[in-house]
C-alpha cells in the first residue's frame, strides 16, 4: 500500500511515501528548485520519493492532502466581507488564484499526477497533529499543534492513542500565536514565513520592556493560554501588510528596513515578544496536560520550531518527554497527511518504533561515490580519495586545526534543520569561529547563533538538558565553559544530541574530535549560504563550498582542499553589508 502525503501551494511544498506505514522518502520542493521556500506543487519531490520506493504514478493507491481548500476558502470569503469594503486589494489579489486553481485541488492533483489513486484531504491542523504523534515513540501522548492558520484553526490541542487521534480544543482565526509572533518577524525587518528563526536569535540581545505594553494592549491572554488579540494593532485580515500604524506607534518606532543597523528598540521588542510567546506556550502545555493526564506531549506546526520554548516546556511543565516533528511546518504536512490516511482511514494498527519512525529525519535524496567521483571528474574537480574509515580521524584533524569543513553524507535531511548529513562545521572551542562562519560563510547577520552536535552520552557534560534532542528542536543552558562558538549571548544553545545508532560516521567524527580535543561536541550549521535552501546534490555542495570561505569539503569519500580548486570565487562580495554592528 503506497500512500503519497503533499502539502503545497502556502510555503514549503513538499512530498512524503508512506509504504504500508512506514515512511519511505520525504523532502521539499526547495531542495530541488533552489527556491527557498518553494510553494508550486512539489512534482521534484514526489518524483523523487517515487524513485525511492522503485514505484512510478500508477503504484500510488491513495493520494492525500494536507488540508481542506474548501474550509479554507470559505475562512478567507469569510473574513473579506466581514471586514469589507476595507481589503478590497488583498481580495481582488487573492481571489483569481483560488478560483481558477486551488478550489479545484482534486482535478489538480489527478492531472498532475495522472493518476486514479483515491483522492484524501486532511484538516490543516489534523495532518500536523498526524506529524507529531504518529512517528514518535509514544502508545498515547497529548498533542499541542500551533502555527499561523490552516483552514480556520490556529493551534490545537488533542489526545493521541493507538492509531486514534482526537483534538479536543481550538483556537480559531484571527487569533493566532504564529501570526502574532510573525507580526513583530515583520516589524522588526525580517521576512514572514522565513525570518522568525532570526527573530527569536535576536532576542537574547535584548530586554523584555515591552512585554506589558503587549499583554496590556495587543492580546487578552487567559490562564489556559488562549488568548484573543486585539485587531485594531493588526492589518492581516485586511491588507497585504500584518500590522498597521497603531502597532507601531506603540513601540515608538516605525518598522525596520530590512538590512539596516539593528538599533537597541528592535532587539528589545524582540526580546519582549518572545517572552510572551513562551509564556503562552507554557500555559498551553500545561493546560493540555491538566485535560489529558498525559506525561508525554507531541508538538507540531510551525510554532513548534521555537526551540527555546520547547526547552521550557520539557524543564518547566509536568510532561517528562516531548517530541517535536522535524518538519514542523507546513512541509510536515505531507508527512502527516500520509500517515494519517495509512492509520485513521485506513485503521491500521499501530506499533511504535522505540527511537521513533522518523528515521533521523534522513529521508531525503543519497549519492553515491560512484556518482559523487563522476560528477567531480566531469568538472575537473581536485579531490583526494579516502578510505571509509578514514573519514572521521581526517574531519576531525581538520576541525582541530581551525578549518571550517562543508559536510555532505548519506540521505538529505527533511526539514529545516542540518542534523549531519548536509552540514558546515567547526570547531566550538575556538571563539571568533562564530563571527567567521557568519560573514565569511553563511552571509548572515552576525548575531546569529551557531547549534552545538553533541555525542548523546556526553550531552550532560555541556548543557543543562535531560532529554534527548536528535532533532536539533531544544534549547538548554550552557554549562561548559570552553565552547564560545555555539554559546549564546544568554548561555543557550540550541542542541543537537547524535546517536551512533541513527548516524554512525557523524558520531564518530565528533568521537574522533572528542579524543582528540577532549570536547565532545561540533559546529553543526546548515550546509547553505543565506537565502538558499540547504544543498541537496553534489553540484550544489561544491558550488555553495565554492563561492564562500569555507576551506575543505568532505564529499561522500572525497576530500576538497580550497586552496587546490581551479575555480576560486572572491566571497567577500557578499560579505559587504554584513558587517558586525
Amino acid at each position: 500500500m503506497n500512500i503519497l502525503g503533499i502539502s503545497a501551494f502556502y510555503h514549503d511544498s513538499a512530498a512524503c511515501l508512506v509504504k504500508n506505514g512506514e515512511i519511505i522518502a520525504a523532502a521539499q520542493e526547495e531542495r530541488f528548485t533552489r527556491k527557498k521556500h518553494d510553494f508550486n506543487f512539489p512534482n521534484n519531490a514526489i518524483a523523487y520519493c517515487l524513485k525511492e520506493a522503485g514505484i512510478d504514478l500508477g503504484g500510488i493507491d491513495y493520494a492525500a492532502f494536507y488540508e481542506k481548500p474548501f474550509i479554507k476558502f470559505e475562512r478567507i470569503l469569510d473574513t473579506y466581507v466581514a471586514f469589507a469594503p476595507f481589503g478590497i486589494k488583498s481580495y481582488l489579489k487573492a481571489m483569481p488564484l483560488w478560483i481558477k486553481q486551488r478550489l479545484w485541488m482534486k482535478n489538480l492533483i489527478q492531472k498532475e499526477l495522472k493518476t486514479n489513486a483515491k483522492i484524501l484531504f486532511s484538516e490543516h491542523h489534523m495532518s500536523h497533529a498526524a506529524s507529531a504523534f504518529y512517528p514518535s515513540s509514544f502508545d498515547n501522548a497529548a498533542i499541542l499543534t500551533i502555527d499561523g492558520v490552516g483552514e480556520w484553526d490556529t493551534a490545537t490541542c488533542g489526545m493521541g492513542k493507538n492509531n486514534e487521534i482526537e483534538l479536543l480544543e481550538e483556537l480559531s482565526f484571527p487569533h493566532s500565536l504564529g501570526l502574532l509572533y510573525s507580526a513583530f518577524t515583520y516589524y522588526v525587518g525580517f521576512k514572514v514565513n522565513s525570518g522568525e528563526y532570526k527573530l527569536m536569535g535576536l532576542a537574547p540581545y535584548g530586554e523584555p520592556k515591552y512585554v506589558n505594553a503587549i499583554l496590556n494592549n495587543l492580546l487578552d491572554l487567559k490562564e489556559d493560554g488562549s488568548f484573543r488579540l486585539n485587531m485594531k494593532y493588526f492589518n492581516y485580515c485586511t491588507g497585504l501588510r500584518m500590522i498597521n500604524k497603531k502597532f507601531c506607534d506603540l513601540f515608538g518606532a516605525p518598522p525596520r528596513k530590512s538590512e539596516t543597523k539593528m538599533q537597541k528598540i528592535y532587539m528589545d521588542v524582540a526580546r519582549s515578544i518572545q517572552y510572551v510567546t513562551e509564556e503562552i506556550l507554557l500555559r498551553m502545555a500545561r493546560h493540555v496536560h491538566q485535560i489529558t493526564g498525559s506525561d508525554k506531549l507531541c508538538l507540531a506546526g510551525g510554532v513548534a520550531l521555537n526551540c527555546v520554548a520547547n526547552g521550557r516546556i520539557i524543564r518547566e511543565t509536568p510532561f517528562k518527554e516531548i517530541w517535536v516533528q522535524p518538519g514542523a511546518g507546513d512541509a510536515g504536512g505531507a508527512v502527516g497527511t500520509a500517515l494519517y490516511t495509512w492509520y485513521y482511514y485506513l485503521q491500521n494498527k499501530r506499533t511504535p518504533d522505540p527511537l521513533d519512525s522518523q528515521k533521523g529525519s534522513f529521508l531525503g535524496p543519497e549519492f553515491t561515490n560512484d556518482e559523487i567521483k563522476k560528477y567531480l571528474d566531469e568538472n575537473n574537480i581536485p579531490y583526494k580519495e579516502l578510505k571509509s574509515d578514514e573519514i572521521p580521524n581526517t574531519t576531525a584533524k581538520l576541525l582541530e586545526d581551525g578549518n571550517v569543513v562543508g559536510w555532505f553524507q548519506g540521505k538529505m535531511e527533511f526539514g529545516p534543520r542540518a542534523l549531519g548529513s548536509r552540514s558546515i562545521l567547526g570547531d566550538p572551542r575556538v571563539k571568533e569561529m562564530q563571527t567567521t562562519m557568519n560573514l565569511k560563510i553563511k552571509f548572515r547577520e552576525s548575531f546569529r547563533p551557531f547549534a552545538p552536535s553533541v555525542l548523546e552520552e556526553r550531552v550532560g557534560d555541556c548543557v543543562d538538558l535531560k532529554a534527548t534532542s536528535p532533532y536539533m528542536l531544544l534549547v538548554a543552558p550552557v554549562t561548559r565553559k570552553d565552547i564560545p562558538a555555539v554559546t549564546h549571548v544568554d548561555n543557550s544553545a540550541r542542541v543537537q544530541t547524535v546517536s551512533k545508532k541513527t548516524n554512525p560516521l557523524f558520531y564518530d567524527t565528533i568521537r574522533a574530535f572528542y579524543d582528540k580535543t577532549g570536547c565532545p561536541l561540533i559546529i553543526n550549521t546548515s550546509f547553505n549560504i543565506r537565502g538558499e535552501p540547504i544543498v541537496c546534490a553534489p553540484e550544489d555542495a561544491f558550488n555553495c563550498f565554492i563561492s564562500t570561505g569555507m576551506d575543505y569539503l568532505v564529499i561522500g569519500n572525497f576530500l576538497l582542499d580550497k586552496k587546490r580548486q581551479k575555480k576560486q570565487v572572491d566571497f567577500t562580495k557578499y560579505m559587504n553589508k554584513f558587517e558586525p554592528d
